[in-house]
């Protein structure tokens, strides 16, 4: 008797599935503009990040002044 052969089937990941469901639900000019500004957010939240480290090396810098 012989196995079936087997079928390497990958299964999609949840951000791939968002992806399919966004491209059926929206034209492709909307998506542009919702990835674009996801990007912004993110490209937000690193720089406030940022901002707080740069302060928080310059709080330990004048605190060590004498």
């Amino acid at each position: 008797m012989q196995a079936a052969p087997v079928r390497a089937t990958a299964i999609p990941s949840f951000t791939d599935a968002l992806r399919a469901v966004e491209s059926l639900l929206m034209s492709g000019g909307q998506r542009t503009a919702r990835r674009n500004a996801w990007t912004s957010v993110l490209e937000d939240r690193r720089r406030a990040k940022d901002r707080v480290e740069a302060q928080q090396v310059l709080d330990k810098a004048l605190a060590s002044r004498p």
